[in-house]
């Protein structure tokens, strides 16, 4: 039973992250978390304060505007102490250049007590770059910029 509240919890944050709700899916982070997007772009990096992560997520809603997620697996693990979840998601979305960008995202979390302790975040990152890069080539320079950390400002 909790598993599957766990699982509902985690489509309905996908779902209003969707409608452009990602301060939902900050509010439930831990007060002391990791989240980290793997790669060397200008989405990847690591952060542990609300406040980068908000950061972050509006860069990726400028570069990535209206981006669609559709949940396609969700596998946990573990009590309410200790929750580990893992995910597979659809991402979709039309692009400033006239393009679409199209990628499986793969997370991996921890929980405790309810509130997210870690986000670990692996993409196609080759398709990721080429978006990127396709994007900083129409004259978003965002898409090139250093990723957003605890310790490094935004451009």
């Amino acid at each position: 039973m909790y598993h599957r509240f766990v699982a509902a919890q985690v489509r309905k944050a996908f779902a209003e992250i969707t409608a452009g709700n990602w301060e939902a899916m900050v509010e439930g982070m831990a007060p002391t978390f990791t989240y980290r997007f793997y790669g060397d772009h200008a989405l990847s990096g690591e952060r542990h304060t609300h406040e980068a992560l908000r950061r972050w997520w509006q860069r990726a809603f400028r570069l990535l505007p209206d981006t669609q997620f559709t949940v396609d697996e969700i596998l946990i693990s573990g009590w309410p102490w200790n929750t580990r979840v893992a995910t597979a998601v659809t991402v979709d979305c039309g692009l400033a250049d006239g393009t679409r960008y199209q990628n499986v995202v793969n997370q991996f979390l921890r929980m405790r007590w309810g509130k997210i302790t870690e986000v670990r975040t692996l993409e196609d990152t080759a398709v990721l770059q080429a978006t990127l890069d396709r994007l900083a080539a129409a004259g978003y320079s965002e898409a090139h910029a250093a990723p957003i950390t605890d310790l490094v400002p935004t451009a």
